[in-house]
C-alpha cells in the first residue's frame, strides 16, 4: 500500500497549492527584500487582521537599517565561510544518511539490485544540488511563486511516477524513467516546499 501512502502527499500538497494563493506574502520580504512598503502594511493587515501595526512595522525598519550594510552571501561564499562548517557538516550527514530512503520504491520498479545503492546516492546528490539551487535563486523569486511552482511540479512528477510504476512491468524502459521522476521530484520539493 506504499503508492496509497505516495498519494497522499501528492493530495495535500494539492491542498497548500490550491490555497496558497490566497495567502499574501510575507511582510517581512515585502519589506525587506521588495522594499514595498505599501504591501507590507497590506499583508500585516491581511494576516493578523485590523488594527495598527506601526510598531511591528517600525521593528521591521530596525532590522531593515541594520542588515543593509552587511553584504547577502552566495552559496560559494556561504561554502567558503569557516563559522558554518559544522552546520554544513550536519546537513551533509544527513542528506548521505537519507539515501536510503526510497529503496521500496526501487525494488517495486524492478530494478537491479546491485545499482540500488548508486541511484539511492543519486538521490542525495539531487537534494544536494536542489538546496543549492534553491538558495541562490529564492530571493530572486520569492517564496510563493518557488512553493507553487514547486508543488504544480511535483503534482505532475507524482502522476508520472504512479503511471510509470504500474506500466513498468509491460514497458522495461519505464523503470528508468521511475527512478529520473523520482530524481525530478526530490528537485522540485527541494526548490519550493
Amino acid at each position: 500500500m506504499w503508492n496509497v501512502l505516495l498519494s497522499f502527499s501528492g493530495l495535500v500538497a494539492l491542498i497548500q497549492l490550491i490555497f496558497l494563493p490566497f495567502f499574501p506574502e510575507s511582510p517581512p520580504y515585502l519589506l525587506l527584500q521588495k522594499e514595498d512598503k505599501a504591501g507590507c502594511l497590506k499583508a500585516m493587515k491581511q494576516l493578523w487582521g485590523e488594527g495598527n501595526y506601526q510598531t511591528e512595522f517600525d521593528d521591521l525598519m530596525k532590522e531593515k537599517a541594520i542588515t543593509k550594510g552587511t553584504k547577502i552571501m552566495n552559496v560559494l561564499e556561504v561554502l567558503r565561510e569557516g563559522s558554518v562548517h559544522p552546520q554544513l557538516c550536519t546537513m551533509l550527514l544527513l542528506l548521505l544518511s537519507l539515501q536510503l530512503c526510497g529503496l521500496k520504491i526501487f525494488e517495486t520498479a524492478n530494478l537491479q539490485e546491485s545499482i540500488i545503492p548508486y541511484v539511492s546516492l543519486g538521490v542525495s546528490i539531487s537534494e544536494l544540488i536542489s538546496i543549492i539551487f534553491c538558495s541562490s535563486i529564492i530571493d530572486r523569486f520569492g517564496r510563493r511563486l518557488l512553493l507553487c511552482g514547486g508543488y504544480l511540479l511535483m503534482a505532475l512528477i507524482l502522476v508520472l511516477l504512479e503511471t510509470s510504476l504500474l506500466l513498468s512491468d509491460q514497458f522495461l524502459w519505464l523503470r528508468y524513467c521511475s527512478v529520473v521522476l523520482i530524481f525530478l521530484f526530490i528537485i522540485a520539493y527541494g526548490l519550493g516546499p
